[in-house]
């Protein structure tokens, strides 16, 4: 039997498609797909817009595109290997000191540093306390900025002299905004700022100072990348390399489990649809099982009738899916102009990644659940056209919830979610599907013996469902599932604030100390119990590294991929007591 050729499939399923374009099924199935590509795709857009607008907000929270951060200076090879590659490149030295006058003393945290410091964002100062601040470049040599709280604890104005350890600099302006600056301890004293060539003359760094060494470097993404290769081989146990990722985990984590939020919400959206993609797909397969017959009596093999009717189903759901892309791609953009208080200015534009991306989760969507419906297409028996009560041979059950359950599967690892929380969904599901399966065969067989005795309206409004039971719980199954995960949603919304809010005790502590000296140690100790009842000791810290475990290195217990690698490869602030806290417990060793 000659085969038709591939054109005139083609051809015949398009005239066909735009024929049964006022189908109700086909209403139902083209609008399903389209939400469903339109949500993850508006998600996609989203998601990925606000990540790469807070990455490039991260960069000016280093400085720079990469750091390399330590506490001793950076070797000369490391420097040449970044002007090798003519990245741009400035310096910084942070350390705490006292900051003198005739008249007081004042502990502050100070920063040297380079001509062409920062390299992303811009310094802001002002010409007098409290004035209005400007972006402009840092301090020359012989000067130093400093914040206002600074000129207040020390009654000093602009054109003052300070002294920095044994260098006298001249106060020009106030410091106003510092793009890398730090959220530690030690950034709750107040600022100042000064030149990289005033450092010297200082006098305060000295061996077994508490410095920290930054150099900072802006380039492009692969000379960036070359750089990283050059050096990390190198990297000493005080060093590490920073890029807006690595130096921004709380940001970056945040926008994790906000974007794990939306796609938990994308894929509701996702299962609404398959599950009218099924429905609507089976009724599309019944209304066409005559056509599909005569089809086979004209000459089209199995093989044709099931490819003509898929290029049908697909060219519907590439239009649908391009559609929903579209559809998506401007909902997001009213979703960031809703919230253009609460987000970046500048965010920026996205790629086409989303829109690919949705546009195979909506095709992966239809051929997983409209495939098993679509097989029986391609089965129908050519006698069919004599006798009407031949039907196709239904596909197997395996077939049917496989590609479901792989499509599914699928669209899961499309959304990011993590293999337990997939396994977790997908095990739930199928649990909940059987049990609840089995409650509502048992209903709709109890519905009919109660049926029995009522009156006639109710015999034929409810006949239905009980003519099909098996069809009747699967559909009332599906939706219940899925308004159910819609709830879940909802809920999860409210418990993921409730839950961020809760992570910090009623009793956390609101003020830290730093630096108490010996001699005012008890009697700071005897104020600060008289104010609050729920103050905890004062306790020693020192600057210390971690090189041994039970006298074994502490390079062959640890390894780079575990959560105490960064342990290992920066100073540690220690302390020590003769007895232990009481909120601390021992639980072995």
């Amino acid at each position: 039997m000659k085969q038709m050729p591939a054109t005139r499939l083609v051809a015949l399923a398009l005239r066909q498609l735009l024929r049964d374009a006022r189908a109700g099924e086909l209403h139902v199935l083209f609008f399903a797909l389209l939400i469903a590509v339109a949500a993850s795709t508006s998600i996609g857009y989203f998601g990925a817009r606000l990540n790469d607008a807070m990455l490039l907000r991260a960069t000016e929270f280093l400085g720079a595109d990469l750091v390399l951060n330590g506490s001793e200076p950076a070797t000369p090879a490391q420097i040449e290997a970044g002007k090798h590659l003519q990245l741009e490149h400035a310096q910084v030295v942070e350390f705490s000191s006292v900051i003198a006058t005739d008249d007081d003393l004042q502990l502050s945290s100070v920063k040297a540093a380079s001509d062409s410091y920062p390299l992303r964002g811009q310094l802001r100062s002002a010409a007098a306390p409290y004035q209005a601040e400007e972006p402009g470049p840092g301090p020359q040599p012989g000067e130093a900025w400093a914040e206002a709280r600074l000129f207040a604890s020390l009654n000093l104005n602009i054109g003052d002299i300070i002294e920095v350890g044994s260098k006298p600099l001249r106060l020009t302006r106030v410091l106003t905004y510092e793009p890398d600056r730090v959220g530690d301890f030690y950034s709750l004293t107040p600022r100042v700022l000064m030149h990289l060539d005033d450092l010297a003359a200082t006098g305060v760094v000295q061996p077994g100072s508490r410095v920290r060494y930054r150099e900072l470097w802006r380039g492009p993404a692969a000379d960036l990348e070359r750089y990283r290769q050059a050096v990390e081989a190198d990297l000493q146990p005080h060093q590490r390399l920073e890029t807006a990722k690595d130096g921004n985990r709380q940001i970056g984590g945040a926008l994790g489990r906000a974007e794990q939020y939306l796609n938990l919400a994308s894929l509701a959206a996702v299962l609404l649809a398959g599950v009218a993609v099924a429905l609507s797909a089976s009724r599309f397969a019944a209304r066409r099982f005559d056509a599909s017959a005569l089809l086979r009596c004209l000459g089209l093999s199995r093989r044709e009738a099931l490819g003509l009717y898929a290029l049908q189903l697909g060219l519907l759901g590439l239009v649908a899916s391009l559609a929903g892309a579209l559809l998506g791609w401007a909902a997001q953009h009213g979703l960031f102009f809703l919230l253009r208080n609460l987000v970046v200015s500048e965010v920026p534009p996205a790629t086409f990644w989303p829109a690919l991306s949705g546009i195979a989760t909506g095709l992966v969507a239809l051929a997983g659940f409209a495939l098993p419906p679509l097989a029986a297409l391609g089965r129908v028996p050519p006698l069919r056209v004599l006798r009407r009560d031949m039907l196709p041979i239904p596909p197997s059950s395996w077939l049917v919830y496989g590609a479901a359950l792989l499509a599914l599967g699928l669209i899961m690892w499309r959304l990011s979610l993590d293999l337990k929380l997939t396994l977790a969904l997908i095990g739930g599901g199928l649990l909940a599907t059987l049990l609840l399966g089995g409650l509502l065969l048992g209903a709709l067989k109890g519905l009919r013996r109660l049926l029995a005795g009522a009156s006639l309206p109710w015999r034929l409004g409810l006949g239905q469902l009980l003519r099909h039971p098996l069809a009747a719980a699967g559909q009332s199954l599906a939706f219940g599932l899925i308004l159910l995960a819609m709830a879940l949603i909802a809920l999860l919304r409210g418990e993921l604030l409730d839950t961020w809010q809760d992570q910090l005790p009623a009793d956390a502590p609101n003020h830290f100390v730093l630096n108490v000296l010996p001699a005012d140690r008890d009697a700071f100790n005897e104020r600060v119990q008289a104010l609050s009842t729920s103050s905890v000791p004062l306790y020693p810290v020192v600057p210390g590294r971690l090189v041994a475990i039970n006298g074994e290195p502490v390079r062959q217990l640890v390894s780079k991929e575990s959560q105490g690698e960064r342990a290992v490869r920066r100073d540690l602030s220690l302390t020590w007591a003769e007895e232990l806290p009481a909120d601390n417990h021992l639980t072995a060793g």
